[in-house]
């Protein structure tokens, strides 16, 4: 079955990084936590699994971010989801700062998809929005299978 919804990424950075972004550039992320908003119509499970691994050709944005960070995890919206774009002004809302003009949001009219944020306001978003540890779902018993 192919679970269709949509996805906050929680990265890590454990210090300043410069990574080229394609079609954005050159950008610099400072050390710190940022929150990336996706969604993945065509499949939840491997769309998360391919952003948590490194070893991955680099297709999205993301993935150049994803390959430099000290640590990520997942939540995700499903399968009443919240649609990727209100996903993103609620992650405004709960307190996260917009970061990176056009990251991750080539196809809607959004400002972007990720955000510098820390504990608090990931905490807030995912009550929020009531999203669900990708890790509760992948391994029910918190361990590996």
């Amino acid at each position: 079955m192919i679970r269709k919804g949509t996805y906050v990424l929680a990265i890590n950075l454990g210090s300043d990084t410069v990574l080229d972004v394609g079609a954005l550039g050159t950008l610099t992320f400072p050390r710190g936590m940022y929150c990336y908003v996706g969604s993945a119509m065509g499949g939840l499970d491997q769309r998360i699994s391919r952003h948590l691994s490194k070893d991955k050709r680099v297709r999205w944005h993301i993935d150049r971010l994803t390959m430099a960070a000290e640590s990520a995890e997942a939540y995700e919206s499903y399968p009443d989801f919240i649609p990727e774009c209100t996903l993103a002004a609620m992650a405004a809302a709960c307190g996260m700062v917009p970061f990176a003009d056009g990251f991750g949001c080539s196809d809607c009219r959004c400002r972007t998809h990720l955000f510098s944020c820390d504990e608090r306001s990931l905490a807030r978003l995912v009550s929020e929005g009531g999203l669900i540890s990708y890790s509760l779902i992948s391994f029910p018993s918190g361990k590996p299978l």
